[in-house]
């Protein structure tokens, strides 16, 4: 596990630049100034969800019988949704969740940034090379990072890249996503077929 290499892969799936035509809708009906507190707020809580699922993730699979092999399957498959919805959105993506008041926690924690497929693939990982928690960590920490700035930036990279360079920056993201679904999905199968 080559910590740089996974950071990328966990902050792709985090999909900041693609998160922030959801974000600030959400964050436009929370009070002005209020609006930087509540997007740290749901960040951390995020975070906290992340570095949970790295620490205890393994032994709730264990619990739950779970082999890697199905949550690799399983990850790519929803991993492949995801980016699929990147590459080609639907016409109504703006306005699909009406939130009254503060968001907390759904939709700008879960599953905005700590999503289904991004823990399955911290599952993953942390199963894959348990020895290895603190880079795991440690990766997951730069990618979280990487996706404050960008989210707390949204407004100024909203200005600076335009509406459509979000959109092109969200796709090629998407296409990298695909090819990185296929890969999870062919490497569960291949370790379930051995």
């Amino acid at each position: 596990m080559e910590i740089l290499s996974v950071s990328v892969t966990l902050f792709l799936i985090m999909d900041g630049f693609g998160n922030i035509p959801l974000f600030l809708p959400i964050l436009d009906k929370v009070p002005a100034n209020r609006r930087r507190r509540v997007l740290v707020r749901e960040l951390l809580i995020a975070l906290v969800v992340i570095v949970g699922t790295v620490l205890c993730g393994r032994y709730v699979m264990e619990f739950l019988g779970l082999r890697q092999e199905s949550v690799s399957i399983a990850g790519g498959i929803i991993l492949f949704i995801i980016a699929l919805r990147m590459v080609f959105p639907s016409r109504n993506v703006q306005g699909e969740e009406e939130i009254d008041g503060e968001p907390l926690l759904v939709p700008l924690a879960i599953p905005l940034i700590a999503g289904p497929s991004l823990l399955a693939v911290l599952l993953l990982f942390s199963t894959a090379e348990p020895g290895r928690t603190v880079d795991l960590l440690l990766a997951a920490a730069l990618a979280w990072s990487a996706t404050f700035v960008v989210l707390f930036a949204s407004t100024f990279l909203l200005r600076f890249l335009t509406k459509r360079g979000l959109v092109a920056v969200e796709r090629l993201m998407g296409m990298v996503l695909v090819a990185l679904a296929v890969q999870l999905f062919l490497d569960g199968v291949s370790k379930y077929l051995t």
